[in-house]
């Protein structure tokens, strides 16, 4: 084990929406009490356990899954530093970036002045232009599309910009386009975080979203942790959305996913051909799939199919896991929209100090943080935890 660089490879897992309860500053966002994990194992008896052999049930008191005396890894959990409960300032975060205003929303749709100008660079009318969720607007209006070729425009609690054109009507390659232009107009106070291609296929009555998806988001600034990875020549290999987040900054290879049984089956193909460096993973069902949609029983079914995966993983002795979110999505509240939480924050390898109590970090940053550290680096925000979980007389 080489103590200069701890850790020879880490793979982070990003549980996409898997929140551990309300922050104290929810309330502002009209998340009040929400609690993703906490409600789900009350509403549902669950089968975690790989997960809380971790720790998962150490960091709070959840129904159903129990407390490891000696938990496997160290444990915690995170708050958000920044304002926001959305894909782009969660990710960001973690990659040191601390914003000090959040993104802007549009809960009633976007102004004239957008869509005026949008409609006039793309040489089409638009439909929709409000917020709803991305599998009922289709239904509502995908008949409509399909007649008038008009591109379905919506947007969420979230600060995005969806674009959704069924993949016969609108070539796949022609909604990218309309996206660009998009992501071109959102500028200045009407910076959005994303612009989103949903491409979809079906019939009038069964229309479905293809994994044909793609973000485009604002550029991150410079410095942050994928950044500095690429100045010091460490692999990252991205999983799911993350390369889109961070505009394929500092990664060396990215592959999209189908779903999360397609992310886990990357992660593992990774492992196998990444001997070092990064390997950065979004599992995006949990939100995508049922928290958007409070598919309760979905949710649930979600996390205990990624917990039995879990031991799959072949980790090496130089290893690090790191497994975490990027915000909620409570499925058992009337709101489909994200939610003000705190993340968990699960540490696992033959070199991690297990049973250890990382508490409630600051930010998001501190993951960042610590893997920045680890192959000697420095952001600029976030508190490393390495020193305090890596052992290197420690075989687990």
């Amino acid at each position: 084990m080489n103590t200069a660089t701890p850790f020879e490879r880490i793979i982070w897992i990003v549980l996409d929406s898997v929140g551990i309860g309300a922050m104290p500053d929810a309330s502002d966002y009209g998340d009040e009490g929400s609690d993703t994990l906490g409600h789900l194992s009350m509403k549902r008896k669950m089968e975690l356990p790989n997960l809380c052999r971790l720790g998962l049930a150490n960091i709070r008191n959840l129904a159903g899954l129990p407390r490891r005396e000696h938990p496997a890894g160290a444990y915690g959990k995170c708050r958000l530093a920044s304002p926001g409960k959305d894909t782009t300032t969660g990710h960001w975060e973690m990659a040191g970036i601390i914003l000090e205003k959040p993104f802007p929303v549009y809960r009633h749709g976007f102004p004239p002045e957008i869509i005026t100008g949008f409609e006039e660079k793309i040489g089409r009318k638009i439909l929709g232009n409000k917020a709803a969720s991305g599998t009922e607007i289709i239904q509502e209006l995908g008949e409509e599309h399909m007649r008038t070729g008009s591109p379905i425009v919506y947007t969420s609690a979230d600060s995005v910009f969806q674009i959704a054109a069924h993949e016969q009507i609108v070539p796949v390659d022609e909604l990218y386009r309309i996206c660009e232009i998009a992501r071109d107009m959102l500028r200045g106070p009407h910076e959005v975080g994303r612009v989103i291609a949903r491409p979809f296929l079906g019939q009038p009555g069964n229309f479905f979203r293809t994994p044909n998806r793609h973000d485009y988001a604002v550029p991150p600034p410079q410095g942050m942790l994928l950044d500095q990875l690429a100045h010091r020549d460490v692999p990252v290999y991205a999983i799911g959305k993350i390369s889109d987040i961070f505009l394929g900054r500092g990664v060396t290879e990215s592959v999209k996913t189908k779903n999360n049984d397609d992310g886990m089956e990357k992660t593992m193909t990774a492992m196998r051909e990444l001997p070092r460096g990064l390997i950065f993973v979004n599992l995006v069902d949990f939100d995508q799939q049922y928290g958007h949609r409070n598919d309760i029983p979905g949710y649930a079914r979600a996390l205990e199919a990624t917990d039995r995966w879990l031991p799959n993983l072949e980790l090496q002795p130089g290893d690090m896991l790191i497994i975490t979110a990027d915000h909620g999505c409570d499925p058992t509240t009337p709101s489909t929209d994200h939610s003000r939480e705190y993340t968990p924050l699960l540490v696992y390898g033959n070199h991690v100090k297990g049973g250890w109590n990382l508490g409630t970090r600051g930010s998001l940053a501190d993951i960042g943080q610590t893997v920045a550290e680890n192959f000697g680096a420095t952001l600029i925000a976030g508190q490393s935890f390495l020193q305090d979980i890596f052992d290197a007389g420690c075989i687990q």
